[in-house]
């Protein structure tokens, strides 16, 4: 359900009463913050099933309440409580997944703010569900339609994420996006690998990391028997992916390729992890507490997310 303070439990409502999937839905949170959100949206909650666990689902809409009441609530708040209760939501879904009870979860947004004001150290859902399934390796794809980005980093300040651009950590990564496309439905896709520095480096006169680390990790990763190209330019490598070109562009740092995402199709772009064991997707937005409360937020991005969850459980990600 994401971070009650946020706009999570509006979209969630939303989404409800417009959701064409007759895949049942597990809720996993509070119900009060489902029924405020419920209430800023204006509708109704009907047909919800209370249960204690999935088994004893029957309804095609049910929810599973954590039993926390948080005091003084307030929509549009970094909220210490809140935090601890989104990332309780989160690993209880997950910890479901990993048991085999849900065939995958789709998140709404949390608020790393507040994760950190609870004493939470994971900063986002990447995290969180990598330490609970004791991943060695995950990544995150952005999708929306006509374009699909993997991230070689996410969550690290720009020099950081510099640096982090290693032949090892490519390979890794290229590894990870290759064998993940192919569970879904996309056998020997064909990667991209963008380049860190402008013009890829021109030869070296502007950085040299597309010589000595993104290129030999494109040449192993062939070798291998992966569909790679690159490094492409940056300025160019989302147009040739969106003309078809390519079918998921491996981006070197977060803004490169969440940029790209938001910017070709904003309320349709969803997330999903790569290298956990069950299926993850999300919205592609964040808390949004400056609207928060008031009604307006769009349900489109969880739809998304929750039509994208359906086809990736069926393997069709190459419709999407």
């Amino acid at each position: 359900m994401g971070d009650p303070a946020g706009i999570g439990s509006e979209v969630l409502a939303k989404a409800l009463a417009h959701r064409s999937s007759e895949r049942p839905l597990l809720i996993v949170g509070v119900l009060w913050a489902l029924e405020r959100g419920a209430e800023v949206a204006g509708l109704p909650l009907t047909d919800l099933q209370l249960v204690e666990h999935p088994n004893q689902q029957s309804a095609p809409v049910a929810l599973m309440d954590l039993g926390i009441r948080i005091p003084n609530f307030r929509f549009g708040e970094v909220d210490a409580e809140c935090g601890r209760l989104a990332v309780q939501a989160v690993e209880t879904a997950g910890r479901l997944c990993l048991d085999g009870d849900l065939a995958g979860m789709v998140t709404c947004p949390i608020n790393k703010e507040a994760l950190r004001a609870g004493g939470v150290s994971d900063i986002g859902h990447q995290e969180i569900l990598g330490r609970l399934a004791g991943a060695s390796w995950t990544a995150t794809m952005l999708m929306t339609p006509g374009l699909r980005v993997v991230h070689l980093s996410t969550h690290k300040s720009l020099i950081e994420a510099a640096r982090y651009v290693t032949r090892e950590n490519l390979l890794d990564k290229l590894r990870l996006t290759s064998s993940t496309l192919a569970d879904w439905g996309l056998p020997q896709a064909h990667i991209a690998v963008a380049a860190l520095n402008p013009h890829a480096g021109d030869g070296g006169l502007i950085g040299r990391e597309e010589i000595d680390e993104i290129a030999p990790a494109v040449a192993e990763a062939r070798r291998e028997g992966l569909k790679v190209t690159g490094p492409v330019p940056a300025d160019s490598v989302f147009n040739r992916a969106i003309d078809g070109e390519f079918d998921v562009v491996l981006a070197m740092y977060h803004d490169q390729g969440h940029i790209a995402i938001k910017v070709h199709n904003f309320h349709e772009s969803t997330t999903a992890t790569l290298g956990i064991p069950f299926l993850r997707t999300s919205v592609d937005h964040g808390t949004a507490f400056d609207i928060a409360g008031r009604g307006v937020a769009s349900e489109r991005g969880l739809l998304a997310a929750l039509d994208v969850a359906d086809a990736l459980l069926a393997g069709q990600l190459a419709r999407l």
